[in-house]
């Protein structure tokens, strides 16, 4: 007992004495029924478990025109810091995103956030990625890292709002990298594209603590959805949460590519297979993004790790996936076809459905499967849609 009570209070003072340097939003919500008409469903209200790599927040709505000028949203943040505005304050989201400034309990750290309302849809029907900005990042060893984030705009040129529904898993490689610019990670913006910029995707050598931890190589990946970087270490499967809500059933997307496999290709043990090569992939799935019980679902890692299977997932309707990208020099056009089962025009209409799309340098690098050097370019790529 006196041992119990002396931890108690030796944990009492440290935590008086050490001040919390956090300055996270951990999630945020806009609540009341009075709100609930503006949203397809209520489970876009809430944004939980915000990645801490993640700054920009997003609630999609059905329609800017028709939503009020006076909408609240509140924030869980890391204990002991302060928001400004204030939490819970209210803003006309209308006229663009409103930026918030969290700032840590000891005062010597900030951060800022973008929280914005938009319309729910996907942002264009063409991706040429000529849209992306360079962020600087503070390593794990206190060097800076930059890397390359995708966006796409919005019709409404006037708000310049960017739409940041591309995600890549530069943030789980910045782990075992100090002091590099963009084009060392896996995922980065080329000048070189199809047509003006394109993008890069390259698979890499993780380092010597990727070797020790059986993640030897990381591959080049970007995918509509997010990327959860505090899974990384846990369970990099979950890491990787796939799709955005979209309105439109596609049928069919199209795009460019180039590719070149490494040389060797290797298991999560480093173990030299001499009769594989690398593959690259590109896979598309349309599913039901609300569950039985009408909580939120999205795909992750361990949904898509078998594709032949994908369709067995009751949340499924349809996949697309283009089934060979043989290695070329040249900008070659590929195609992919979505199959699988109708979806109710209901759910369609009602954002009841999300569109994942993937693109990755080595087809089984979720398994750390794979080979260092391949390279994967992308550009010009189209959903197409049957109405």
């Amino acid at each position: 007992m006196i041992i119990a009570l002396c931890c108690c209070c030796m944990t009492s003072c440290i935590k008086d004495e050490a001040l919390n340097k956090e300055c996270d939003i951990e999630s945020a919500w806009v609540e009341g029924a009075e709100y609930e008409q503006y949203f397809y469903q209520t489970t876009e209200m809430r944004k939980e478990t915000i990645s801490s790599a993640e700054t920009n927040i997003v609630f999609m709505v059905r329609s800017l025109i028709s939503l009020s000028t006076q909408i609240p949203v509140n924030f869980k943040i890391t204990d002991g810091a302060t928001i400004e505005p204030a939490n819970g304050s209210v803003h006309d989201f209308t006229k663009g995103k409103v930026t918030y400034t969290v700032t840590s309990e000891d005062g010597q750290w900030q951060r800022t956030y973008n929280v914005s309302f938009q319309e729910a849809s996907l942002p264009v029907q063409k991706f040429s990625f000529e849209n992306v900005e360079t962020r600087t990042e503070t390593t794990l060893l206190g060097g800076k890292n930059e890397m390359h984030y995708f966006y796409e705009e919005t019709s409404s040129s006037d708000k310049d709002e960017k739409i940041y529904c591309w995600a890549t898993g530069n943030s789980g490689a910045a782990f075992v990298m100090n002091g590099v610019k963009p084009e060392g990670f896996p995922t980065y913006s080329t000048p070189s594209g199809k047509e003006e910029r394109g993008v890069c995707l390259n698979t890499q050598s993780s380092g010597s603590m990727g070797e020790w931890m059986h993640k030897p190589i990381a591959a080049g990946s970007l995918f509509l959805g997010k990327f959860i970087v505090e899974q990384v270490l846990k369970d990099p499967l979950q890491a990787t949460q796939f799709g955005i809500p979209n309105a439109k059933e596609p049928v069919r997307i199209t795009g460019w590519y180039k590719y070149k496999p490494g040389e060797k290709f290797t298991d999560q043990d480093m173990k030299e297979y001499p009769d594989r090569t690398d593959e690259a992939s590109i896979y598309a799935v349309y599913y039901r993004n609300l569950d039985d019980q009408n909580n939120s679902y999205i795909l992750d890692g361990h949904d898509v790790a078998d594709l032949s299977k994908i369709l067995d997932n009751p949340q499924v309707y349809k996949v697309a996936q283009v089934a060979s990208l043989p290695a070329t020099d040249t900008w070659t056009r590929w195609e992919m076809f979505f199959e699988g089962r109708d979806v109710p025009e209901d759910i369609v209409s009602a954002l009841g459905c999300n569109l994942a799309l993937v693109f990755s340098s080595s087809k089984y690098g979720a398994q750390f499967e794979g080979a260092i050097g391949s390279t994967l370019y992308i550009d010009e790529v189209e959903v197409l849609y049957g109405k």
